[in-house]
C-alpha cells in the first residue's frame, strides 16, 4: 500500500496516523525514539506491507507488471491500489476524499516536531500538491508512479506501467476490490490487537 491507504487504515488516529505514514523513514531501532503510540503505527505499516505483499489479489496484480518491471511490480501495484481508494465510490466521493486529504495533512503538520526530518520533505511536497487527493485522477497517478522513478536505484522508467495500467484497468481495478475489504479488515484487528 502506498501513502494514501497506509492513511487512510490509521481509522482516524492521530498518532497511527504519524507511525503509519513515517515508518519506511525510519530504520533499525530509531523506531524505539518514538512513543509507544506511533511505534504501534510504524509496525502497523510493516504488518500491513507484508499482508499487501502476500495476499493472492496482489499477487495477481504484479503479474500485469512483472515482465517489464521484476522486484518493482510490487510497488507499482501500491500506487496503483492508491488510486482504485481514491476512487473506490465505497470508500470516497470527491467531496469526502478531499476532507480526508485535508485532515490528514492537517493531523501530520500538528505532530510535525514528532516526524523524522527525511519525512518532512516528502510531507511539504505531499501537502502542496495534495498527492493523497490525485491519485483519484490518471494525471495525479502517472506523476506518483514518475516519482517511484526518482526514488527507485534501477527503476528508468514509468511509461510503460502507466499504459500497462490503462490497458488492463479492469482486471487490475477487480484485484484492488478483491484486496482492499481484506486489508482493511486486518488493519482494524491489528490496531485492536496492540491497543497501547
Amino acid at each position: 500500500m502506498n501513502f494514501l491507504a497506509h492513511a487512510y487504515l490509521s481509522f482516524s488516529d492521530p498518532h497511527i496516523l504519524v507511525g503509519n505514514m513515517v515508518s519506511d523513514f525510519v530504520k533499525g531501532k530509531a523506531q524505539f525514539s518514538f512513543s509507544g503510540k506511533i511505534q504501534a503505527g510504524i509496525r502497523l505499516h510493516r504488518m500491513i506491507d507484508e499482508f499487501t505483499d502476500t495476499h493472492p489479489a496482489t499477487a495477481e496484480a504484479k503479474e500485469f507488471f512483472r515482465p517489464a518491471y521484476r522486484l518493482y511490480s510490487g510497488p507499482i501495484t501500491d500506487v496503483l491500489y492508491d488510486h482504485f481508494l481514491a476512487a473506490d465510490p465505497n470508500e470516497f466521493d470527491e467531496a469526502s476524499l478531499k476532507r480526508f486529504t485535508t485532515a490528514t495533512y492537517s493531523q501530520l503538520q500538528d505532530h510535525a516536531g514528532e516526524l523524522p526530518p527525511s519525512f518532512l520533505g516528502v510531507f511539504a511536497h505531499m501537502r502542496a500538491n495534495d498527492w493523497l487527493y490525485h491519485y483519484r485522477e490518471y494525471e495525479g497517478l502517472r506523476r506518483s508512479l514518475n516519482g517511484l522513478v526518482r526514488r527507485a536505484t534501477y527503476l528508468k522508467e514509468s511509461d510503460t506501467a502507466y499504459n500497462l495500467f490503462r490497458e488492463h484497468y479492469v482486471p487490475l481495478r477487480s484485484c484492488y476490490e478483491a484486496f482492499f475489504p481484506d486489508v482493511k479488515q486486518f488493519a482494524k484487528e491489528a490496531i485492536e490487537a496492540m491497543r497501547y
